[in-house]
């Protein structure tokens, strides 16, 4: 854990999300890539295109656990390549060195990315809402953080959302003790164990925290700041694949889209499939996290959100500019939905009928 140590641009190349150390390839080459189940002669031999990618460990991760678990990409000839970090930190170092090709990853982390010169974009959305600010016994409004320590990740969703929050009350964001944790795990369990006295966290973490702390209670889930179908993660691919194999993008976002429509429509299953392997909670509790965070691929809708998230960051300090317009890149998304209209209807959550 570490303590608010100002948000000037300099320190957010030092410190970063869920956590993140926002560092180059020097940094990233530090870290060991566990070897694929499948090599890379093996996906070759096969006759599949082999594509790396990182995740993190919310609920917004479910499409492309679903999509990794079942294969889903392979019919359209990738084989989809989980690299796996010794920590959450290491998730975006690898993906802005370069070391992954694609990832799922909090729409801050990309704004940040982008900010700082790295080659990507983004392709299609992966989580909506589950972004949740949970006050203890006795806060039950903006005003009632002032001298309270709020824990999250620094330059995260989870950072942004207090900020906002705290914010739109007219209420100083420096008015509170934000408090910094480098895991899931680790950010839940200060909460539930009384050392911090409100917590800004994902699902089904987020859940976790009312249930274990008695007298908890929800001060925003960002649905009366954004609206519904905000998002917390999105997609981003490397530009390099992006010029070189599009189509290997395009499996991607189908197989993440086909993964969607399963958590949708078979959403027991698809949790009991990932309860686990990648929640460490029970079953009951990831189902009612996971009415709280879908997956929602297309979130075209967005944009105008992202923007105005990266406006908060720049306020916040960890940004010098605003989000530019090329930085979202929907033409391989919208080929897919146009290429596969059933599967496109047939989904709950998307950004048009």
């Amino acid at each position: 854990m570490c303590t608010r140590c100002g948000t000037t641009y300099k320190k957010i190349q030092e410190i970063s999300r869920r956590g993140l150390l926002k560092t180059g390839v020097a940094a990233a080459a530090t870290f060991a890539i566990p070897a694929s189940l499948m090599s890379a002669r093996e996906a070759a031999a096969a006759g599949l295109t082999r594509i790396k990618a990182t995740h993190g460990g919310g609920l917004c991760n479910l499409g492309i656990f679903i999509a990794k678990e079942r294969k889903l990409a392979e019919k359209y000839g990738v084989n989809l390549d989980f690299v796996v970090t010794p920590t959450t930190t290491d998730v975006v170092t690898l993906f802005g060195a370069g070391m992954v090709d694609i990832s799922v990853i909090p729409y801050s982390n990309f704004i940040n990315l982008v900010d700082a010169g790295a080659p990507v974009q983004m392709v299609a959305g992966a989580g909506a809402e589950g972004c949740i600010l949970v006050g203890s016994k006795g806060i039950n409004s903006a005003a009632d953080l002032k001298g309270k320590s709020i824990g999250t990740f620094q330059a995260d969703t989870l950072e942004v959302l207090p900020y906002d929050y705290m914010t739109a009350a007219g209420i100083p964001f420096a008015d509170a003790d934000i408090k910094y944790f480098n895991s899931s795990p680790e950010l839940a369990a200060a909460f539930i164990n009384g050392a911090i006295d409100a917590v800004s966290h994902i699902e089904p973490y987020a859940t976790q925290c009312l249930q274990e702390r008695a007298g908890s209670s929800v001060l925003t889930d960002g649905l009366d700041l954004y609206g519904e179908g905000y998002s917390d993660c999105v997609l981003a691919a490397r530009t390099p694949l992006l010029d070189e194999n599009p189509g290997a993008v395009k499996a991607v976002i189908k197989a993440m889209l086909e993964a969607q429509l399963e958590t949708e429509q078979n959403t027991l299953a698809t949790l009991k499939e990932t309860v686990g392997k990648y929640y460490k909670t029970s079953l009951e509790a990831l189902k009612l996290a996971q009415s709280r965070q879908p997956v929602m691929i297309d979130q075209r809708n967005n944009t105008k959100f992202f923007y105005e998230r990266s406006v908060s960051m720049k306020k916040m300090g960890y940004v010098k500019n605003t989000l530019p317009p090329e930085a979202l890149n929907w033409t391989l998304l919208e080929e897919v939905i146009a290429e596969n209209q059933n599967l496109y209807k047939s989904l709950e959550l998307k950004s048009a009928a």
